[in-house]
């Protein structure tokens, strides 16, 4: 059997290949894709060569690379041995790759139990599990503040999820006017340019003295910096964007040790495995709860996505993600259009 995978074979270089499928082996589901979506900040790494996209791996860089961590699907095929996914349901498939077959361990995939949750939304429901994970460990408590740094797709997430968990005010921040428009349009109560002069004194204003938890979405040192700027007495800071350059400074005892900060490392993998408990939970579970916040109609997901393109189009897609600065908060490959 063939498949056909985007495939990032050098850097700046994105090319849907074709390409031999992996044996049927115990304990997986074969997944016919239906939509995948793109993860930007992530594959902006990959595709560009960083070398800090492996979290737990060597940091060196080596090509061809894969991603594409989120899609959504019907089961064709399953192994003797599989036990709750039978052929023709359709799930969420996370960890998976942008191809049209995904070839998974049962536990990595999660039933879509509501017909009326359409594929655009299952195949954002993992990439809406990070900002869940990271809401969770701060313990927000109704009416705390809250205020998200960065309004790519997992912070305009992180704002509808802060909204729907009772925050307020919930602040937006991005030097983007477009992206803050569209945090308004998600449930943010404010959206702030961070360059503008006098920023963290607004926060205070709008706060009354400082804010109470922080959903850091911009992986960049200065970000996290103008954060504890902004932060209440106790606060805590959820570093949910990947920090991939460390070169970047802190005066910890002014901005942390005297205010008494709690800094959460909240990537997505740091979190239990197989059994969840408060605060901690599994991704299943997370992916579970969202599915079922889109059913009960107290969350939306599709509205983010603002394009969707064959995978045929994955050259001039991924090469846009690199250069173009109005790259859309979501975009996402339709697997059903491929000729």
């Amino acid at each position: 059997m063939k498949i056909k995978q985007i495939v990032f074979t050098e850097i700046n270089k994105a090319e849907l290949l074709q390409l031999d499928a992996s044996e049927m082996k115990p304990g997986c589901v074969l997944v016919k894709t239906a939509v995948s979506t793109i993860s930007s900040g992530t594959e902006r790494a990959n595709i560009t060569g960083d070398p800090n996209v492996n979290a737990n791996g060597a940091s060196e860089v080596v090509f061809p690379r894969a991603s594409g961590y989120n899609s959504a699907g019907e089961v064709i095929r399953v192994a003797d041995d599989v036990k709750d996914v039978k052929v023709g349901d359709r799930v969420v498939v996370y960890w998976g790759k942008h191809k049209d077959y995904n070839l998974m361990r049962e536990k990595n995939v999660v039933k879509i139990e509501d017909d009326n949750v359409s594929y655009e939304t299952a195949a954002l429901s993992f990439i809406a599990s990070f900002p869940m994970a990271a809401i969770r460990k701060t313990r927000l408590e109704m009416g705390e503040s809250a205020m998200v740094m960065g309004l790519g797709v997992l912070g305009m997430i992180a704002v509808k999820l802060l909204r729907l968990a009772g925050a307020v005010p919930v602040i937006a921040v991005d030097p983007n006017p477009d992206r803050r428009k569209i945090a308004l349009e998600c449930g943010a109560d404010y959206a702030l340019d961070p360059f503008e002069e006098g920023f963290a004194d607004r926060v205070k204003e709008i706060t009354d003295g400082g804010v109470n938890v922080c959903i850091e979405v911009t992986g960049v040192g200065a970000g996290f910096n103008q954060a504890l700027d902004c932060m209440a007495k106790f606060g805590r800071v959820a570093l949910l964007g990947c920090t991939r350059n460390s070169d970047f400074t802190v005066d910890y005892y002014k901005k942390i040790h005297s205010p008494g900060i709690t800094v959460i490392g909240a990537h997505t993998i740091a979190r239990p495995e197989e059994e969840s408990h408060p605060g901690w939970f599994t991704h299943r579970d997370d992916i579970k709860a969202v599915l079922r916040l889109c059913s009960g109609g107290r969350l939306t997901l599709e509205d983010l996505v603002g394009e969707t393109h064959s995978p045929e189009d994955c050259p001039e897609i991924y090469n846009r993600l690199i250069f173009d600065k109005k790259y859309p908060v979501a975009v996402q490959f339709d697997w059903r259009k491929l000729k």
